[in-house]
């Protein structure tokens, strides 16, 4: 029998994004705190810019982390360096100059692993390294808001130790260093600074990949516990995606996309779900597995091709760009309490 593996370099890829998370989060609630400091006009427009930024690529980071497929907790001394961090900057011990300063070593921190994990997802597998790829805008947009947080920290400790104003050239040497990391990171860059989130179609094309990746990494190998590892995966990102349209997306669209084409999908998604189910059943090690994978595999494509083609036709029509991006919200909400609820809840080993 085919069972689930608890891959241990996947589960900690898991839990240092459970701990980008968690620190994403510190970051907007220490910008709310800023801007409640009685900042000069241009470093608040700033600050109002990275939790503008900020916002958004928390919901980025979630999308990551439901794409993954593996919900976890943050390690226990990331939670424990939150909440001395957090108490720290709420307090009056630090002068403005320092919680800043704060501030920018937390960017730098979330930078850091951001990229490590990117680096990990490389020699782990080619479906992980797809499903934190949209990981990058968060890495290169945080990368950027450093170079600011240096302006104003210059500002601020000129200020501080003078009660002058600092040389306004701060600014002009900031955009060249924002202009140098844009240009050798740019066309990694892959959400657009105008949208909140990822749109339904972005989110369930994200999913489509990574099964794809999953099932070409799975018939290429010949090692029976990384086949096994991969179908585990496979089957949990089928079952809990599946569950999460059929719950959220379906419902939605099919006032528009008809009875009859909805009650298909419902239908594929049913027969899916049974072939998975079957295959659990066979040795990995026997040939009439991959033999039910390339089969499945078919089936899952000829499901992909409609979905992308003739639903996301439907969908671009017939709902604006807010309704698709709640639509996503709502999805990844639910993938994930399915997640939770398949048992895929990775502890941290601290």
């Amino acid at each position: 029998m085919v069972t689930t593996l608890d891959d241990t370099k996947r589960n900690a890829i898991a839990i240092k994004l459970a701990s980008i998370k968690a620190l994403q989060q510190l970051l907007i609630e220490n910008e709310q705190s800023l801007l409640t400091q009685g900042l000069d006009a241009e470093i608040s427009d700033r600050i109002r810019d990275f939790l503008k930024d900020d916002e958004k690529n928390l919901g980025i980071i979630e999308t990551v982390i439901g794409q993954y497929g593996i919900q976890a907790e943050p390690k226990k001394n990331v939670t424990e360096f939150i909440e001395k961090a957090r108490e720290l900057f709420k307090g009056s011990e630090l002068s403005l100059y320092e919680k800043v300063s704060q501030h920018e070593l937390l960017k730098h921190q979330v930078v850091m692993s951001g990229l490590i994990v990117h680096k990990a997802a490389q020699k782990v597998g080619a479906d992980v390294l797809l499903a934190i790829g949209p990981l990058n805008t968060v890495n290169f947009e945080n990368r950027a808001h450093q170079e600011q947080l240096k302006g104003i920290l210059e500002i601020l400790g000129v200020r501080e130790l003078t009660g002058q104003d600092a040389d306004q050239g701060i600014w002009a040497r900031v955009q060249d260093a924002m202009a140098a990391v844009s240009g050798v990171v740019g066309s990694a860059v892959t959400q657009t600074t105008d949208k909140s989130d990822l749109n339904i179609q972005d989110v369930i094309r994200l999913d489509h990949n990574k099964v794809n990746t999953l099932f070409t990494e799975l018939l290429q190998s010949d090692n029976p516990q990384k086949i096994q590892e991969y179908f585990g995966q496979i089957y949990k990102d089928l079952t809990a995606h599946a569950e999460a349209e059929e719950e959220v997306v379906y419902p939605r669209v099919r006032p528009f996309y008809g009875q009859d084409n909805t009650q298909e999908l419902f239908d594929e998604q049913a027969e899916m779900k049974r072939v998975l189910d079957q295959i659990k059943a066979i040795s990995p090690s026997s040939p009439e597995f991959k033999d039910q994978i390339r089969k499945l595999m078919e089936a899952v494509g000829d499901h992909i091709r409609q979905e992308e083609g003739t639903m996301f036709a439907a969908i671009r029509n017939n709902l604006s760009s807010d309704q698709s991006e709640q639509l996503a919200s709502e999805f990844k909400a639910a993938k994930t309490r399915i997640q939770e609820k398949l048992g895929v809840v990775s502890e941290s080993n601290v």
